[in-house]
């Protein structure tokens, strides 16, 4: 470690801190209806689209509604990107003439996308049209990104309303979130990257002599647009193979630094939302500080882990001197290689910047812990906030056995309903990591996959299934996940991971809304204090250490103790 890299890290936690509170600000007043600056040249759009939609923003929605117009959307989008797919041979803007998707490649990229996964089993710039990536990828990183944000603030809405049975209009909530948040900041972000050298074009790719005289082909075309929506709808998919390691969609420094900045800012800002529509601005913080607790213990263990190297190494100078450089950019180095692996994994956030599968086994097993905790340390836009506040109805479900009282939060009584659809909405994601990660284990497809042995071979195959179901999207870069198996199996858990889960958090905010809010008494759990905060962060590790110990310990722990024993497969 150096004291660079600290300071690095210590500046762009600083940097995320400091937009939290403006940022919303912001998201308070749209989801308010309150105006905002944009409003003269959006609200005339808003408008335009409810006519055309046959929409009516203020016919509020009972819970089942809600979900039930939200699942119909997003299932609706997933079939088009599938035929967008296999019809790409036959559509405009394929100026490479690239064939069409095999039907599994298309249902697993359809689900990743819709799901706001953007797990990527293919190599973008050989795969995909200009047309498919911008009508058929960019659009669902908007939409998808816009549905997570839009259930946050129904989820929320059940804390801060009371005796009502509406919980808001997702129509209204999702056109609200894509024309006043994710348009305006992406059009931002996009500028600033072509800025540092991003391409934004719709160019045949470029075919280049090299000085060994050989032929290289360099791919062009719509990058930036597509990278800012990625950063801040936590999306993560690359225009490019090797995704934000390509010079192309990560040219410089300040650019990787805009990139993080992008990939916490909204997820962050929600924290401060949910302190205003509650009217307790202390509830956002406590949230906020769990989540910043959380980040800097990952971020430490990966970056001292990859700054120490690996000990069957360290006689070799290169190795002793610059810890573990193996699948890093040197643009960046190990600091920021090591807290972009962990920002992405905090926040449902597929992005990578370096290679997880060449971490040391510690290092690696960060982003794998990120994940498994249910990305709620800042999560994806809006997934973090509902996930955290289904972890913080059990934290208070506990506290109050522990002081035989009825658990409250917020005003509300947690009772039996609640607490069962946290324990469901928790088991959903459990079950599908583990259940998947156990039949690609015996099964010879699923055994085919990855590339290393032992232990590391194991890590493959769970980080998968984890980042399928988490909804994050980043792989280990260690498994051939191209084939029929994993294209079936890992569309399958992207699918339970993000819908399954999404039903008992959406049921909660449905029975929530309809309770009366309770005044707080000597014997209410203040819940806006470090005791709750510790409470918290204590329950997260806890339900994800339970929960997946079991597992780390035959992948990622089995690794570290062969590598310091001095064992290699």
């Amino acid at each position: 470690m150096t004291a660079n890299g600290i300071l690095q890290i210590l500046l762009y936690a600083g940097i995320v801190l400091v937009l939290v509170k403006p940022l919303g600000n912001y998201l308070y007043r749209v989801f308010e209806g309150e105006r905002t600056f944009l409003d003269p040249v959006l609200r005339p759009v808003e408008r335009t689209i409810y006519r055309l939609s046959g929409v009516n923003p203020a016919a509020e929605q009972h819970w089942t509604t809600y979900t039930t117009a939200m699942m119909l959307f997003n299932v609706a989008g997933l079939f088009l990107l599938y035929a967008l797919q296999r019809l790409q041979h036959l559509l405009p803007l394929n100026p490479q003439g690239l064939p069409a998707v095999t039907p599994d490649l298309s249902w697993n990229t359809a689900v990743s996308f819709t799901t706001n996964t953007n797990w990527q089993s293919y190599v973008g710039e050989t795969t995909m049209s200009y047309l498919v990536q911008m009508l058929g990828l960019t659009f669902h990183n908007f939409v998808s990104a816009a549905t997570g944000i839009a259930l946050a603030v129904a989820l929320v809405r059940g804390f801060a309303r009371h005796s009502m049975k509406t919980i808001g209009n997702f129509w209204a909530d999702l056109v609200r979130t894509t024309l006043w948040v994710l348009v305006p900041f992406s059009l931002v972000l996009a500028v600033a990257l072509v800025w540092q050298g991003v391409p934004q074009n719709f160019d045949p790719y470029v075919t280049a002599t090299t000085v060994e005289g050989a032929e290289q082909v360099i791919a062009q075309g719509p990058v930036a647009s597509q990278e800012a929506i990625k950063m801040l709808g936590t999306n993560g998919g690359g225009f490019f193979n090797a995704n934000s390691a390509h010079p192309y969609e990560n040219p410089t420094p300040l650019s990787n630094l805009l990139q993080m900045i992008a990939i916490f800012s909204i997820g962050g800002a929600l924290t401060y939302t949910f302190g205003r529509m509650v009217k307790d601005q202390r509830q956002g913080w406590a949230l906020l500080g769990t989540m910043a607790i959380l980040f800097l213990v990952g971020v430490t263990v990966a970056y001292v882990n990859e700054a120490g190297g690996n000990p069957l190494l360290t006689p070799f100078a290169v190795d002793a001197s610059g810890g573990n450089m193996e699948g890093k950019e040197v643009r960046f180095g190990i600091a920021n290689t090591a807290l972009f692996a962990t920002v992405t994994t905090d926040a449902s956030c597929g992005a990578v910047n370096g290679m997880h599968d060449s971490f040391t086994p510690l290092g690696g097993m960060v982003p794998l812990v990120n994940i498994m905790l249910g990305e709620v340390i800042v999560g994806g836009v809006g997934a973090g906030l509902y996930g955290m506040l289904v972890f913080a109805i059990l934290a208070v479900f506990i506290a109050g056995l522990m002081v035989g009282r009825t658990p409250e939060y917020l005003g509300k009584k947690i009772e039996a309903k609640e607490v069962k659809m946290a324990v469901l909405a928790v088991l959903v994601l459990a079950f599908s990591i583990l259940a998947f990660t156990a039949l690609a284990s015996v099964h010879p497809s699923g055994l085919a996959g990855p590339l290393a042995k032992g232990p590391h071979g194991f890590s493959e195959i769970l980080y998968a299934f984890t980042s399928g179901t988490g909804n994050n999207g980043s792989a280990f870069a260690g498994l051939t996940a191209n084939t029929v198996f994993y294209n079936t199996t890992l569309g399958m858990a992207m699918f339970l991971g993000r819908f399954f889960m999404i039903i008992p958090v959406m049921a909660i905010a449905g029975s929530l809304v309809q309770k009366k809010v309770v005044a707080a008494s000597a014997g209410t759990f203040p819940t806006t204090r470090p005791l709750f905060v510790g409470l918290l962060a204590g329950v997260i590790v806890i339900v994800g250490g339970l929960t997946f110990f079991p597992a780390l310990s035959l992948g990622p722990i089995v690794d570290h103790l062969m590598m310091i024993g001095g064992k290699t497969l």
